[in-house]
């Protein structure tokens, strides 16, 4: 959850690393922290707080001249985020410096072991641990560096994407990783070492991804030479063309990431379904369902894990594809899935769906699944992550780069995949007409635009929200394919503003809920007219008779809601099925200006960060 960057060559590394961070601080902001080889030492400079903080810090304290370096930004683990438990860290002898990104799960057992042997400790992370164990195993070995890596690494437990340095070694970087993402952009006799491509897009579109159990001696002037971890035999590197641009990572005039990713959905939802979704043929291309559809057609159920945002477009596919494919659905958070032992068998299609990929949670679901025997189908936005290789086919989505912490496009672009899967094993199954399969597909691609349409609420949706930005409690209420929805949008207030939300079917309330509600409690209905409106017009009734202030959402021209609720955001009439993506935009607007209003940090909420890569 951590992001690392690291440079040598050349160019001065310092504007290359801080530049570096601030692109990566989406996976961590507690603290941060710099080294850098100024020729005859090693600087080390680190902070709690953000990235701007260490560029602070670095003007007072010390040098950015080097061509060598690495840093750091921070998702307290082990140890508060202050700044000795910041990142880098040096052993005991100041020759080694370490970044990390993961947890050393046996770092108490070995700390007592060095403590022993003389070594002291300055913080209280897991990461000052295993810097040391290297410089141990270093000096007892007699080895060179990147072979006290590989030794270190066989003793520890736990998960890590780590750079290593070595002062007496200034043309030489060690990487390794297990669990956690690192990927080595190659230049013209430099490299570039981060925790994704966007620290070095710019420069280079060519990158090597390690794999889990594999480490890397980075030297100048010399091929990347790749080894496993475990047995040390030589492994071939695969270099890839990197596909996205800075454009894509830049926030292109908006005041945050998460309002210009709002406002990319219509593009990134037709991106998604472009080459895929082929109206006039009548038909849906997805070569990962395509070559794999019998284990599809003849899967006794579908297993769906995620976390998080994935869990509930999760959610709304297990509707779509009950309705359509007429499969049965599981819907699974992965945290639990891989902890319980479940029950799964070589007739089992499990989907894991994955923003970045790099789920550990969900990583770990879809290696028990294919222990089974299941056949693992992956739904994720990032070309090249784990889960893109570890499963056995897969679909990407088309998001584009997501930098917001808040997930919004990713959540929109999930969905539209999982349809057109849904959509495509309904007609070879023939459980859709050929007529409704058309009509599907006609109101699929109609989406973005709708999307664009709704869009135009933004000055509405922020007037609501000057309503409500001092709420200490929210509640949103949906039905059918709206439930997934209603807990969405409750995530987006929590994640964002900090306000308690939660969602919950609209039939549930009477089941506890509606002892909340009073003048001051908020309740978002989602209330389109297709699928048990009358229902929820009811559940709106109820509400309002305890005077709880309504915020509906609900198809133009709607009346009966009208005259009941306090507020109303109307939306373009769509396919039941497809509501989902038009009901969470007024959500995810309003999640961004009450927290816009009450001051947070709408990028990088407190405590939070984007990739969840340990446990």
């Amino acid at each position: 959850m951590c992001g690392i960057v690291g440079y040598i060559g050349s160019r001065e590394a310092y504007p290359i690393i801080i530049e570096g961070l601030k692109r990566l601080e989406y996976r961590g902001y507690d603290s941060a922290g710099i080294a850098l080889f100024d020729g005859k030492d090693l600087k080390i400079a680190k902070t709690k707080g953000k990235v701007s903080d260490l560029e602070a810090c670095v003007e007072k304290e010390t040098s950015k001249t080097g061509n060598v370096g690495m840093g750091h930004t921070r998702w307290a683990t082990h140890g508060v985020p202050n700044d000795v438990n910041s990142h880098p860290h040096a052993s005991n002898s100041g020759d080694l410096a370490i970044i990390h990104n993961g947890i050393i799960e046996n770092y108490d057992a070995l700390k007592k072991e060095l403590t022993s042997r003389g070594y002291t400790f300055k913080s209280d992370t897991d990461t000052e641990v295993l810097i040391n164990l290297i410089e141990d195993v270093k000096k007892k070995e007699n080895v060179k560096l990147g072979k006290a890596v590989q030794i270190a690494l066989n003793q520890v437990i736990g998960a890590y994407a780590i750079a290593v340095y070595d002062k007496n070694k200034p043309e030489e970087v060690v990487i390794a990783r297990l669990g956690s993402p690192l990927a080595v952009g190659i230049g013209e006799d430099e490299f570039f070492i981060a925790s994704d491509a966007s620290p070095f897009i710019e420069y280079t579109k060519n990158a090597i991804y390690l794999e889990d159990e594999e480490m890397a001696i980075i030297r100048l002037g010399k091929a990347i030479k790749i080894r496993k971890i475990k047995d040390d035999s030589l492994v071939d590197p695969y270099i890839q063309e990197l596909q996205i641009n800075l454009e894509q990572i830049e926030k292109g005039g908006y005041d945050h990431f998460m309002l210009k990713e709002i406002h990319e959905q219509p593009r990134a939802i037709r991106d998604t379904y472009r080459g895929r979704l082929l109206r006039d043929e009548a038909i849906i291309k997805m070569a990962g369902v395509e070559d794999n559809m019998k284990k599809f057609l003849n899967a006794d159920r579908i297993i769906i894990v995620a976390c998080g945002t994935s869990w509930h477009a999760g959610l709304v596919a297990e509707y779509i594809f009950e309705e359509f494919a007429r499969i049965p659905v599981e819907v699974e958070y992965a945290s639990e899935f891989r902890y319980r032992n479940p029950i799964i068998t070589e007739k089992d299609v499990l989907i894991a769906i994955s923003q970045s990929g790099e789920t550990a949670d969900t990583l770990a679901a879809i290696k028990l699944a294919k222990s089974k025997g299941a056949f693992v189908f992956g739904v994720c936005n990032v070309v090249g992550s784990s889960i893109a290789r570890e499963t056995h086919a897969g679909a990407y989505t088309h998001a584009g780069p997501e930098i917001g912490v808040a997930s919004t496009k990713a959540f929109t672009t999930q969905i539209t995949v999982l349809t057109l899967i849904a959509l495509r094993l309904a007609r070879a199954k023939g459980t859709m007409s050929s007529s409704d399969f058309r009509l599907h597909l006609h109101e699929l691609e109609l989406i973005p635009q709708k999307v664009e349409q709704l869009l135009q609420v933004d000055q509405h949706v922020k007037e609501i929200a000057k309503e409500y930005l001092l709420s200490t409690n929210c509640l949103y209420l949906g039905r059918g394919y709206n439930f997934p929805v209603a807990l969405e949008g409750a995530l987006k207030l929590k994640e964002i503003s900090y306000i308690h939300a939660e969602g919950y079917p609209a039939a549930e309330m009477k089941h506890g809920p509606i002892a909340l509600i009073d003048d001051r409690m908020p309740v978002i209905v989602i209330a389109p007219s297709k699928g048990h409106y009358e229902k929820v017009v009811s559940n709106i009734q109820e509400i309002k008779s305890r005077k709880g202030k309504i915020i509906a959402v609900v198809t133009e021209g709607d009346t009966a809601v009208r005259d009941i609720a306090d507020h109303v955001i109307e939306i373009p009439d769509s396919e039941e099925a497809f509501s989902p993506l038009l009901t969470t935009i007024p959500l995810q607007l309003l999640s961004y200006h009450i927290a816009v209003m009450r001051n947070c940090n709408v990028d990088q909420p407190r405590n939070l960060a984007k990739s969840v890569t340990v446990e």
